[in-house]
């Protein structure tokens, strides 16, 4: 009796098939050199990389909306400017440096002082409290502010963050102390008496007699009328800005990364959802 074909067929293939998958079934699988080390990854630097990065576009588009919001663009404010102000707020309320208030008090010395170049924001209400004239100090410049000292009797303004503190009643009238938080740039604050004060040629009418601002001895002096309600609404413990066209100022507050963390903590509704990783 022959045998079925298929049966047939079938012996004949895996003839032909062994030589092909003996080498294959005969070798031994490839293992690491070292079994007990765990194989580096090569991406762990570029992966946190791209979560800096995704931190900072996030940060940025919640500071956009904020500036947007609060028509800070239309008052001659820079978004750039008002990005590394916001940036250092929430960096310092990460450290517990400032109260619980929501104000920040900027202020642009790359502008002309003919212009107003001070800003008092509401980061929670997204309004703009006030814009204002703000002096600078007399060897700082004279109708724009080009040099900046952190020593005493320089007569210069200091740029960099600050926090306020109380007031007092001196010479100028009603005053806030302010006390510098970047190292080098204007921590000799206190020492060196700057405030906030109200003075009469940090006022319009001075522009329209002498054809600029007046200049301090290196106080951001505001003009008398507006002070006493500026000073009321950011003393005890806001955030103030000075920022300048200076290529030698670093300032750990200008960190976004914390800055994002701090802003999802505190759970704001503008503050997108984090990645994990």
């Amino acid at each position: 009796m022959r045998k079925p074909r298929w049966r047939y067929l079938r012996r004949k293939l895996s003839r032909k098939l062994l030589p092909l998958f003996a080498p294959l079934v005969l070798t031994p699988m490839a293992t690491p050199a070292n079994p007990g080390t765990a194989m580096p990854n090569p991406d762990a630097a570029t992966l946190k990389r791209k979560m800096t990065n995704i931190k900072l576009m996030r940060f940025n588009q919640v500071a956009y909306n904020l500036y947007s919001n609060m028509g800070l663009q239309e008052t001659g404010l820079r978004f750039e400017v008002f990005n590394k102000a916001l940036t250092g707020f929430y960096n310092m309320r990460h450290n517990n440096e400032v109260s619980g208030k929501p104000y920040i008090t900027i202020v642009d010395f790359t502008k002309s002082s003919n212009e107003k170049r001070l800003w008092v924001v509401d980061v929670e209400k997204k309004e703009l409290l006030f814009n204002t004239y703000v002096s600078h100090g007399r060897n700082s410049g004279d109708e724009f502010a080009t040099e900046f000292s952190n020593e005493n009797k320089s007569f210069m303004s200091s740029i960099g963050f600050y926090v306020t503190e109380g007031t007092y009643t001196g010479k100028h009238g009603l005053s806030l102390k302010l006390n510098g938080l970047d190292d080098g740039f204007n921590t000799n604050a206190k020492e060196r008496y700057i405030v906030m004060h109200g003075a009469e040629y940090a006022t319009e009418a001075f522009i329209e007699q002498a054809g600029r601002l007046g200049r301090s001895l290196g106080c951001p002096a505001i003009p008398l009328g507006e002070h006493e309600e500026i000073i009321d609404t950011v003393k005890g413990g806001t955030a103030m800005y000075i920022h300048a066209a200076n290529d030698q100022y670093t300032s750990h507050y200008l960190d976004h990364v914390k800055a994002m963390t701090e802003l999802v903590s505190e759970s704001k509704p503008d503050a997108p959802v984090p990645t994990q990783g």
